[in-house]
């Protein structure tokens, strides 16, 4: 089936969409600047285009080159990373760049086999950078491109078996052009991101629905196949909010684990652990709206308790940790919902 679509034109039929119908004019297309296409790629992953515009050039204001974010503290990025979410990218781009700049003199590999190397830094992610940097002939398999493929391919094997997917990969590389993969590599993603949608995909639109075996089927939604899903749980905390003379007290997270690096309000397992606390202080707490975060493996539900100090409470009782003024908190790598909570209520 893969030899019969490469010599129907695939990837001329993509290529040619992607030049006429294809996404064009992003920040990080018409470019061969290494730093600024993987810049893109780790921000893209998991999150939608439009929410990675404003971060990027936000970013690449304050970071112009792999130099600048070498340079900057795991804050400085994480702070600037806040809203975008899965904050182990920040804190594996931090170290990329750390790494580049050290051993290879800001320089990126050339090839997608030694980008693979480096922090953070996947098969996929690998191959666009290589692809869209070097031209280096090599395919991608990110989740709109496997939809794509599986559909076009009628690829009914389960992608949450290594082998499947690894068929996947292999079936991917047949399908590759000669010349011109920036365009087919970014037109395949293009497709995936537009077109062919998880639901209702416009295949009547598609360049390549003659050659679409789920098309010709009447079942695209079925493809791909991932029979392994996560089971999503629940979990509930209860967050301790301090203010002392128009400062916040804040803890630094794990850097493993959920929020890893960021900083929090004191995060407590339940009420009672956080009540015994509040006892200590001689605080008076007063309850705030829970706040219902969802993460790609459970709902989290935080619940805010907010107490005013009369004085500076010992440090023993708190625990590590910082007071934090008001007007500093713009600069502190805050989790998106945390500093949503400490702007909608003025200091006391």
């Amino acid at each position: 089936m893969t030899a019969v679509l490469a010599s129907a034109g695939f990837a001329e039929r993509v290529i040619a969409w992607q030049r006429n119908h294809g996404r064009s004019g992003l920040p990080w297309q018409d470019t061969r600047e290494p730093y600024r296409v993987w810049l893109a790629e780790i921000m893209l992953q998991q999150t939608q285009v439009a929410t990675v515009l404003a971060f990027y050039e936000r970013f690449v204001g304050r970071f112009a080159d792999v130099f600048a974010l070498a340079e900057a503290s795991p804050d400085e990025v994480l702070a600037l990373w806040s809203g975008l979410g899965y904050y182990s990218r920040a804190r594996n781009l931090h170290r990329c760049a750390k790494l580049l700049v050290a051993e290879r003199g800001g320089r990126f590999p050339r090839s997608s086999a030694e980008l693979m190397k480096l922090p953070g830094i996947g098969r996929s992610t690998a191959a666009a950078i290589a692809a869209f940097c070097f031209g280096e002939r090599v395919a991608i398999l990110d989740g709109n491109v496997k939809r794509v493929l599986t559909r076009v391919l009628g690829f009914g094997d389960d992608l949450s078996d290594a082998a499947a997917e690894r068929e996947l990969w292999a079936k991917a590389t047949t399908l590759l052009p000669e010349r011109d993969i920036e365009r087919y590599t970014q037109g395949v993603m293009d497709l995936g991101a537009t077109l062919c949608s998880v639901r209702a995909p416009a295949c009547p639109s598609c360049p390549v629905a003659a050659l679409c075996r789920a098309w010709r089927d009447g079942a695209p939604e079925r493809f791909p196949l991932k029979t392994r899903r996560l089971t999503r749980a629940r979990r509930e905390n209860w967050l301790l909010w301090l203010e002392w003379r128009g400062r916040v007290w804040l803890q630094r997270r794990p850097d493993r684990g959920v929020w890893g690096g960021m900083w929090t309000l004191p995060l407590h397992d339940d009420e009672p652990a956080l009540d015994a606390v509040a006892v200590a202080l001689g605080a008076r707490l007063e309850p705030l709206p829970p706040i219902e975060h969802a993460l790609t493996h459970f709902d989290w539900v935080l619940h805010p308790r907010r107490a005013q100090l009369s004085r500076k409470p010992a440090v023993a009782l708190l625990g590590p940790g910082r007071w934090v003024g008001r007007a500093e908190l713009v600069a502190v790598a805050l989790p998106a919902p945390l500093r949503r909570l400490l702007g909608a209520y003025p200091a006391t």
